[in-house]
This record gives structure tokens, sequence and C-alpha cells, in this order.
């Protein structure tokens, strides 16, 4: 077990320390002494501050000891350490971790991890023949068609984050599906897709409503669906009908200047 109780020569030896320290970091860059911590019997660790302007809340620490019965006192090492303050950079995470949904560029390569939980193995051509299963005409097609002939498809787990992205995109819980008259799953607009997604998503087809493009939820809504407000047909302007046959006297009045053979205040037959 350790002591906790400071050797008295090594910790007396502070000058020692901070020429080692100023040894390594030059002369000037050393500040006070912070203090003193116990390693072991006979090993303590000189704190200095720091005055590098990049290392702020830095130490330097100055690790001496001396052997049993020895009034020598020797300098171990001399490191610059962190403080409780100190400005660090962030913790290194792996590629793989920092990816983020949308980072794919054009020309980019993303590996998948041979145990990718979102995949499980699925049945190739050669795995059906292995297993007896005869492949005639139009076999090898309805095998792609229903998702068989690649090594791997999605897992239940890879099936349950598609979910969970869909359904945090274009969703139920969503502002839009909130407020929306009706459903997608009864929207023309709605392009239903296969397997075991398509009973819960779709694709939006109406280019006008924020989801064109995107998988929707079969729950989700928005003020675009086919049904929601059917806009009445405009009747058709009716013909003008002229009457021939009446005759209707009309007084009129000409002023001087009239071109009309008639006279003022006489009556004129129209027809």
């Amino acid at each position: 077990m350790r002591s906790r109780i400071p050797d008295r020569l090594c910790s007396e030896a502070v000058q020692l320390a901070l020429a080692a320290a100023e040894d390594v970091a030059g002369p000037g860059r050393v500040g006070e002494h912070l203090g003193v911590e116990v390693d072991g019997d006979r090993v303590v660790t000189h704190f200095f501050a720091c005055r590098e302007d990049a290392y702020t809340g830095w130490r330097w620490a100055v690790t001496v000891a001396r052997a049993p019965r020895a009034k020598l006192v020797t300098v171990d090492e001399t490191v610059l350490v962190p403080g409780p303050d100190a400005l660090l950079a962030p913790q290194w995470v792996p590629w793989s971790e920092r990816l983020r949904p949308g980072d794919l560029g054009v020309g980019d390569l993303l590996p998948t991890k041979q145990d990718d939980e979102r995949l499980e193995p699925g049945f190739t051509e050669v795995d059906l023949r292995t297993a007896g299963e005869p492949l005639g005409f139009g076999a090898a097609a309805v095998a792609h068609e229903l998702g068989l002939g690649r090594a791997r498809v999605l897992s239940r787990v890879g099936r349950d984050l598609a979910a969970e992205r869909w359904e945090e995109g274009f969703g139920v819980r969503t502002p839009m599906a909130q407020a929306a008259p009706a459903h997608c799953v009864t929207c023309g607009f709605l392009v239903r897709i296969g397997g075991p997604l398509g009973q819960a998503f779709g694709v939006c087809a109406n280019e006008y409503a924020s989801a064109d493009g995107h998988m929707v939820s079969l729950a989700f809504g928005c003020g675009g669906h086919s049904e929601a407000a059917v806009m009445p047909s405009v009747p058709p302007a009716a013909e003008p009908v002229v009457d021939d046959y009446d005759v209707e006297p009309v007084r009129v009045r000409h002023t001087g200047g009239s071109v009309d053979d008639a006279g003022p205040g006489e009556e004129l037959g129209h027809s």
C-alpha cells in the first residue's frame, strides 16, 4: 500500500523540480509552484503552472524520488499534464461513429461491417440450388422480386431503425399530420411499397406536398390529400340568346349633330 505521507526530502526538492521543468519548457515558461502529490514511498510529483498561452490550465509535473536511506533526490520524469480546468481536445471518435445521415457524397464509399446488426444473410440462387429448390423459367426473377438473390437483406433491427427514422420525418406525431384532414393511407398520391415496411410506409408522389419523394407513414397526412377538398367543376357559360321576333319601342333623344336621320323626340322602332 502506498504511503500518503510525502517524503520530506523529496517534498523539499522544489528548486530541483523547477530546474527540470525549465530545462524542458525553456526559461520563463514555468510558473509558480502549485503543490505536491504523493506517488509512493520516497516518490512525489511537483506541479508548476504553465505559462504557454496555447496550454491554458495545464501544469508541468516533475516526479522526483530517492533510494532507501539515501539523501540524494533525483528527477524521474518531466511532463506537461492537464489540470482540472485545462482546455482539452474533444475525445476522439472513430469515423464510423461520426457519420450522420446525409454525409455520404458523390464518389464516397461506405464499407459495411460484416457483422452489421442492420443486416442478415439472404438467399442467393446458389443457396436455392444447394437446397434442391427448382429454378425453372422465371424462377430467378421471382426470387429477386421476393427479395431473394442478395447476399444480405435487412434484419429486424435494420427495419426497426429505418421505421424510426421515417416515422420521425413524416410520421403521425408531426405537426403536419396532426393538422391534416386525412391520412396518407387513403390518398391517391401514395405509392405503395412491398416488403414488411410496406405495411406501414409508402412514398409520396404529390409534387406540391412537402413530403414529395419521401417515405411517409401511412398515418401521416397533409393538406394535399387527394380527397381532402375536391374542387367543384366550373359550369360552362351559357350561349347568348337573341330574340329576333319581338319589337320594343324605345324613346331616344338625339342631340344636335347626330348622324341619325331621325328628328329629335321621334320614336324609333328597334328589333
